[in-house]
């Protein structure tokens, strides 16, 4: 059975005479909603092992990081244009050495009438920026790289989970 190609959604922060605005979710119903991001800073063997042993002359970088992207998520609606300020039930930073470099991730929840998509991946682009930071001065080839949603739930749209995370 062949299927029907998808038809492109309207674009929801544009009114119809195409001027950006802010959705009105009023009228959405008020749910549990939850969304997970995740990304990926490479970064040099040389600093990897001063994260390691303790030894970055700024101070810790995966909990400096940990705390800029709770600090970030909270934020999102002073950084990204037409975001809702949303009232976050909970926030929740991993930042952990990997292999070839620091793998972040974020979930972040809330009760409201829109998702918290936003908020995730602001907590996860935020720490990264924040491992660059305090290792710039070891390694100013370190690669913020695959920043990307991997679950969301609550809402209209149900749950989505990513492919491949």
């Amino acid at each position: 059975m062949a299927t029907s190609p998808r038809r492109p959604r309207a674009l929801t922060h544009a009114d119809a005479e195409g001027r950006v605005r802010m959705v009105d979710v009023s009228a959405k119903p008020v749910t549990h909603r939850v969304a997970v991001a995740r990304g990926f800073v490479h970064v040099s063997a040389a600093a990897r092992r001063l994260v390691r042993t303790g030894t970055v002359k700024k101070g810790d970088p995966l909990q400096a990081a940990r705390i800029a992207g709770i600090m970030a998520a909270k934020g999102t609606a002073t950084l990204i244009p037409l975001c809702h300020p949303l009232p976050l039930s909970g926030v929740d930073v991993s930042v952990e050495l990997a292999r070839g470099g620091i793998a972040i991730e974020a979930s972040v929840r809330t009760t409201g009438q829109t998702g918290v998509e936003m908020e995730a991946l602001t907590a996860v682009a935020v720490a990264g920026l924040t491992v660059y930071d305090m290792l710039k001065a070891v390694d100013r080839e370190m690669v913020i790289d695959r920043i990307r949603l991997v679950e969301k739930r609550g809402g209209q749209s149900g749950t989505f989970k990513a492919r491949t995370s």
